[in-house]
Formats: structure tokens, C-alpha cells, sequence
């Protein structure tokens, strides 16, 4: 039986790959934009504005996808955008049950009006600090970490990593790189990855989601990538014969066996035409096998979508009760870039107890 929306609302969830750039709220996007003097919106209708997102990244292509966020970027040009977006994130992601997220951005993308980076992160860091006390105050805490992300087809990479080290210790947990994936291989910023890892610094890579294998490959055995950012991909190394048994090769049983985490995002994969249908998600699959698979949003405005409408979506192609939320919930928790007696404290303390007090629920009213 598929679980209706509200009860994966009420299940506690934890959040690996949200882009900030990715979740503007359209009401504020048009606020922004008129106070900044941003003029190139498609609308300034909330509604319409909205639907436009939805509709521009619905495309079947990661580059078109990607264009969409002339305008999310637009607006965030001030300190006090970035302040304001920040705060918001940690807002709408508390109010749809998440009480831990990795909410990336990068920081060289704010800068065309005279921001230092450094202010870029600040601002988002100071609106996330904001939002986990508003929150709090609300009854439904939440705990907000930042990840930096360098362009892949830019050359700033190493000094994005630079900042990941310099503010590890105010809330920036990790860095990754994104873009458009084909031409562009992570090993282009191996400078960056390989002071990371002398930094003892974590780090995630896009990799998987429009280029295949070579894209993984690298990531991994070049890169030493601790997760992988959608890896949907990944299935260009799984054959399944003619009796439905599945067969890894070298590549897909390393990520398997090694439990390197997958970022999924299920919406947008099947927006950017790395998967065809929520049904055919190889998120069903790669379950089934034993992957470390983790469910994301991605982009909220772009997808219209929230961490549990994705898990609603999955419960109902998938069959996907309370205990799949809360495996899945658990992956995302283990890896998390927070040390690790913070990952089990949240896993013991909240989010257990938090699916078990639903289960009890759904007994009582059975």
C-alpha cells in the first residue's frame, strides 16, 4: 500500500543533495529580484513563475536543466539574499520533516557583484544558523550543514577547496563539484581533490547522472570520492539475463561492496533523462541489490518537489512501507559528513525513535 504524502511529511528524514540555488522559494525569487533590480525574470506572477520552473527544467536534458538557474543565481548577488535564501531552506525543509541536511552551493557563482567568496559563505552560513534557530523555536529542529560546490567547468576549484577547509569548523562539512558532466571529468580539478584528502576534508562528486561509467570511474579510483552525487549510471555495469538474475560488473560491485553512497534523486533524474519513469528508477533495483542508495530532492523549485513528495513517489512505485523510509533514512544518516557520534546520536535519538512512534500510530489506527 502506498504511503500518502502526510505520512512521509510526519517520518523523519535526512538530506544529502539539495542545491540552495535549486530551492528559492518563487515568492522570493520575485521579491529579490525587484529589490535587486534583477529585470530577466520569465514572470513575475508567483504562480506562473512556479510553473515555469517546472515546465523549463522538464526538458529530458541536464544542459537545458542547468539554464534554468540564470535566474535563481540572478538574485543571489547580495549578503543579504543569501541570508534570507538560507534561512528559508532550513524553514521549508524543517516544515516537510527533514531534521538533517547537506545543502550545497558555489559560492563563485554569487560573485558578479562584488562579493568576496568568503562573504558568499558567511551569508549562507549566518541564514542557516537563523533558520536552525527558528526552527527550533517552532518545535520542529533541524540541523543545516553547508557543502561548497566548485563549477566543473571553471578553473576555482582549488580555492572553493581551500574555503572548505578554512570553515569546517563553522558549519561547512564537505565540497563537490557540478555541472555539465560530458567534456568536462573530475579529473580536471585532481589538485583540488588531492589537497582535500592530505585535509582530511570530505568530499562529494556529480558524477553518473548524464555521462556514464568513465564519469564514475573517475570520481572513485581517481578522485576518491566519498559519495556519489546520483550515480544512476551505475547501472551500465549491471546485466540482467535472461532468468531476471542481476550481474555486477567490476565497477558496480565495488560501489556496492565498498557501501559508497548513492546521492538519488528521482525526480529530476527522470526531469534530466537519466531515468525514464519514477517506476523505472534504478533506485528500485539497486535497493533490492544492496546499494547504499539515499533519496534527495536535488532542486526543489526546479523539480516541484520535496523530500517527501520523493519518497511518496517511491513508495508507490515501489511498494515502499515505513521500515524502506527509515532504511533508506539510515543510509543517508551514515553518510553523513557530521562526525560520527553525531550521525548516531540523530539516527538513535530521532529518527528511530521518530519511525517507530509512526509505526505505533499506523497499529493503533489499524
Amino acid at each position: 500500500m502506498t504511503l500518502d504524502l502526510e505520512t512521509c511529511r510526519r517520518a523523519p528524514k535526512a538530506l544529502l543533495h539539495d542545491h540552495l540555488d535549486g530551492g528559492l522559494r518563487p515568492a522570493t525569487i520575485i521579491e529579490l529580484a525587484d529589490a535587486t533590480g534583477y529585470a530577466d525574470l520569465p514572470s513575475t506572477d508567483v504562480d506562473e513563475l512556479g510553473r515555469w520552473f517546472a515546465e523549463a527544467a522538464d526538458s529530458g536534458s541536464l544542459v537545458r536543466y542547468l539554464e534554468t538557474f540564470a535566474h535563481t543565481v540572478g538574485v543571489l548577488q547580495t549578503e543579504a539574499a543569501l541570508h534570507r535564501v538560507a534561512r528559508e531552506c532550513a524553514e521549508d525543509l524543517a516544515a516537510d520533516g527533514v531534521v538533517y541536511a547537506e545543502v550545497r552551493m558555489a559560492p563563485e557563482l554569487c560573485t558578479s557583484q562584488g562579493l568576496a567568496l568568503e562573504q558568499v559563505v558567511e551569508a549562507m552560513l549566518a541564514g542557516f544558523a537563523e533558520g536552525e534557530r527558528v526552527t527550533a523555536e517552532r518545535g520542529t529542529p533541524i540541523v543545516m550543514r553547508l557543502l561548497l560546490t566548485a563549477m566543473r567547468t571553471a578553473a576555482r576549484s582549488s580555492e572553493i577547496a581551500e574555503l572548505v577547509v578554512r570553515y569546517r569548523d563553522a558549519g561547512v562539512v564537505g565540497f563537490d563539484i557540478a555541472g555539465a558532466e560530458e567534456g568536462y571529468p573530475p579529473t580536471r580539478h585532481l589538485d583540488a581533490f588531492e589537497y582535500l584528502r592530505r585535509e582530511n576534508a570530505h568530499f562529494t562528486i556529480h558524477a553518473g547522472e548524464a555521462f556514464g561509467l568513465p564519469s564514475i570511474w573517475e570520481a572513485l579510483q581517481w578522485c576518491g570520492a566519498e559519495r556519489l552525487g546520483h550515480g544512476v549510471r551505475i547501472m551500465d555495469d549491471i546485466t540482467i539475463d535472461e532468468r531476471g538474475r542481476a550481474h555486477l560488473g567490476l565497477l558496480a560491485a565495488y560501489v556496492r561492496d565498498r557501501r559508497v553512497p548513492l546521492e538519488m534523486c528521482p525526480s529530476s533524474n527522470v526531469q534530466t533523462g537519466a531515468a525514464r519513469s519514477i517506476e523505472e528508477h534504478p533506485i528500485g533495483l539497486l535497493r533490492t541489490l544492496g546499494f547504499r542508495v539515499t533519496v534527495n530532492t536535488d532542486n526543489r523549485l526546479m523539480s516541484g518537489t520535496s523530500l517527501s513528495r520523493e519518497m511518496h513517489l517511491l513508495s508507490g512505485a515501489f511498494g515502499y512501507g515505513l521500515a524502506d523510509l527509515q532504511w533508506l533514512t539510515v543510509n543517508a544518516m551514515k553518510s553523513a559528513f557530521i562526525p560520527f557520534d553525531q550521525r548516531l546520536r540523530i539516527i538513535n535519538e530521532v529518527i528511530k525513535p521518530g519511525y517507530a512512534a509512526l509505526a505505533l500510530a499506523d497499529l493503533t489506527m489499524g
